[in-house]
């Protein structure tokens, strides 16, 4: 796959007919997990300037559909990640790398080693993410309490304990957290609830009638067929007023 590669200072809007979400539609809650250092990795990922939502224009039009749908069940998306520099994706492989394993990271994947992540599928050394084409998100019940905050000094159950143990993520409980690297976090799973069961099937139903196909092995894990392209490696940064 071939990596289109544009400095910041070359770049002055964003290329290849990429759209920051907040300008198509200012409702989509964000919460661009890889800027901060509620991650894996614990920290922000290279490439990630800004927390912000960046996707190909035709997606970013597709999840306002989606919202709109959503807003009358006082419902909500909640983006996690989507376009992801090239430099982000080589931060990951080389992160899997280091030997190390500390207890934040194993939360994340209880039952695996972090260096096999790749060979099983859940983390990819070409993604497409940086197409534009590839999102992460969740759901979020706009009447109930979403207040609970990340801690990081805060020693939490690992990703696939119930929704009071785990790290809050002021949204729907579907099971896992995000970025569960699992079998419970594979979208059909049979060991989660009906509860968490309904609120999986109501993301990707609401996410297929506007085109977009989930990943199995993550629920949420989406992508729109035939608008990616080239793998990008823009840096994130905050849109210009």
């Amino acid at each position: 796959m071939a990596i289109v590669s544009i400095s910041s200072a070359v770049a002055q809007g964003l290329p290849g007919g990429f759209v920051f979400l907040r300008e198509i539609d200012p409702t989509i809650i964000q919460d661009i997990r890889y800027a901060t250092a509620n991650n894996f990795a614990g920290r922000p990922l290279s490439g990630y300037g800004a927390g912000e939502c960046v996707v190909k224009r035709e997606v970013a039009q597709r999840l306002k559909a989606v919202q709109q749908e959503l807003a009358a069940r006082k419902l909500s998306l909640k983006m996690f990640d989507c376009y992801r520099p090239a430099r982000a994706v080589a931060d990951m492989v080389a992160w899997s790398k280091n030997g190390r394993e500390t207890a934040a990271e194993r939360r994340y994947n209880p039952a695996f080693s972090k260096a096999d992540l790749f060979r099983l599928g859940y983390i990819a050394t070409h993604s497409g993410h940086s197409t534009g084409a590839a999102l992460d998100l969740t759901l979020v019940d706009l009447v109930a309490d979403n207040s609970a905050r990340f801690d990081p000094a805060k020693d939490y159950a690992d990703c696939t304990a119930p929704a009071a143990l785990r790290a809050p993520e002021g949204s729907v409980d579907m099971g896992t957290g995000y970025d569960c690297s699992d079998v419970k976090a594979h979208t059909a799973a049979i060991t989660i609830t009906p509860a968490q069961r309904r609120w999986r099937n109501t993301l990707v139903a609401t996410m297929s009638r506007q085109g977009f196909v989930n990943y199995s092995k993550e629920w949420w894990h989406f992508s729109l067929p035939g608008a990616g392209g080239p793998a990008y490696d823009f840096p994130i940064s905050a849109p210009r007023n």
